[in-house]
C-alpha cells in the first residue's frame, strides 16, 4: 500500500525548525504517512540530532533560503525560488506529494499555491478559512486574509466551498451559511453585500440562512461566515484576543487569594475543558480552499501539536477529496450556463 505523502514547509514559522520537526514526527508515527521536509538538510539533521528526533521515513527536499514574515510575497515567484516554501509547493504541483502545510508568510503561502500548484479551474480567487470555536459547535470563517476586497462572484464561491468544507470534513448534514454584515437586514452594508444576499438566496443547494451581525458569530449562529479577507480577519484577531484576554481574566479570579484556589481545585478540569475549546492549536491550521491541491497554513506560531493537527488536517482533506469536489462543482455551473 502507497502511503500518502504530506509535504511540510520545516522552516516556515516564528518556531521552525524545531516544533515543526517534533509536530511533522509526531504525525508521520500517529497516522502512519511518509512526511517530506522541505529546507536546508543540514539545519534540519542538525536540529533534529539534537533534539532526538527520528528522521527514519522521512526525505529531506532540499532549499537553500527560507521566506521571512517581512517578504515581499512574490519573492516566492522570483528571488526566492529556492525557500523552503517555494521547493513545497514545486513538489506538490510535481506530484511527489499529495498536500502542503506551512506555518510559513500567510502572503506568500497563498501567492505560492496559486501560481504553483495552480487554482482550480472556474474558481476566480482563492481563499483562506479558518475553523473556529463558538458556544456551540465549530465553525468557519471564509475568507481571512487573501483577498481583501471581493466582488459578489468571489464571495458566492466562498459560501460554496466552505459548504463543500463542513460537510466532507466537519460533519455537517446542511450547514447553514451567513454573509457577516452590520445588520441583519438584507439592505444592510455595501451594494456588494447587497447584492451577494440576493444571489444566495436564490441558490437552493446552499442553506443560506441571511446576514449575521459579529455579536452573533461566537454564538454558533452560522457554521459558514463569508467575508472578505479584510472583514474576516478582523473577525479571527479579535476572536483570539478576546479568548486570550478571558482566560487571563478567569486565572486572574482562582489566583486572587487562598479561597479563590481552593474553589480553582474543584472546577479545574471545567476550566482546562473551556481553555482547550478555546485553543487554535486544536483545529491545526487554515485551508486555502480553491487550489488543485491541499493546503493548510498553519498560525505562525504553531508549535509541536499545531503542525500535528495541521497535517491531520491534510490528510483529510485529501482522504475527503474536497480539492475533487469543489472542482466538481464548477464544472457543473460551466455545463449548466
Amino acid at each position: 500500500m502507497i502511503k500518502m505523502k504530506v509535504i511540510v514547509d520545516a522552516m516556515g514559522g516564528d518556531n521552525a525548525p524545531l516544533e515543526i520537526l517534533k509536530g511533522a514526527r509526531k504525525a508521520a508515527d500517529k497516522f502512519k504517512v511518509k512526511i517530506l521536509l522541505a529546507g536546508k538538510g543540514e539545519t534540519i539533521r542538525k536540529c533534529a540530532e539534537e533534539n532526538n528526533i527520528s528522521l527514519s521515513d522521512m526525505e529531506i527536499l532540499e532549499a537553500e533560503s527560507e521566506i521571512s514574515m517581512c517578504d515581499d510575497p512574490k519573492c516566492i515567484l522570483r528571488e526566492k525560488k529556492d525557500s523552503s516554501m517555494a521547493v513545497a509547493f514545486s513538489a506538490l504541483a510535481e506530484g511527489k506529494g499529495d498536500a502542503v502545510v506551512s506555518a510559513g508568510s500567510t502572503g506568500a503561502v497563498v501567492m505560492g499555491a496559486t501560481f504553483i500548484v495552480k487554482r482550480i479551474k472556474g474558481i476566480k480567487r482563492p481563499a483562506i478559512a479558518s475553523i473556529m470555536p463558538s458556544y456551540t459547535e465549530p465553525f468557519m470563517v471564509m475568507d481571512i486574509g487573501a483577498n481583501i476586497e471581493c466582488h459578489k462572484e468571489n464571495l458566492i464561491q466562498f459560501a460554496q466551498m466552505s459548504d463543500i468544507y463542513m460537510k466532507n470534513i466537519i460533519g455537517f448534514k446542511n450547514p447553514t451559511v451567513a454573509l457577516a454584515n452590520i445588520g441583519a437586514e438584507p439592505t444592510k452594508g455595501p451594494e456588494v453585500l447587497q447584492e451577494t444576499y440576493k444571489a444566495l438566496s436564490e441558490m437552493k443547494e446552499l442553506n443560506f440562512i441571511g446576514n449575521i451581525e459579529p455579536r452573533d458569530i461566537p454564538f454558533g449562529k452560522a457554521n459558514c461566515v463569508v467575508c472578505n479577507g479584510f472583514t474576516g480577519n478582523t473577525i479571527l484577531k479579535m476572536y483570539e484576543g478576546v479568548a486570550s484576554a478571558l482566560m487571563k481574566k478567569v486565572k486572574g479570579v482562582f489566583t486572587k487569594n487562598i479561597v479563590s484556589k481552593i474553589g480553582y481545585l474543584l472546577v479545574k478540569g471545567g476550566v482546562k475543558e473551556l481553555k482547550d475549546s478555546m485553543d487554535y492549536k486544536e483545529f491545526g491550521g487554515a485551508p486555502l480552499l480553491g487550489v488543485r491541491k491541499p493546503v493548510i497554513k498553519a498560525h505562525g506560531s504553531s508549535d509541536e501539536r499545531a503542525i500535528f493537527n495541521a497535517v491531520r488536517q491534510a490528510i483529510e482533506c485529501y482522504k475527503a477529496d474536497v480539492c475533487g469536489q469543489i472542482a466538481k462543482l464548477t464544472e457543473k455551473e460551466k455545463e449548466e450556463e
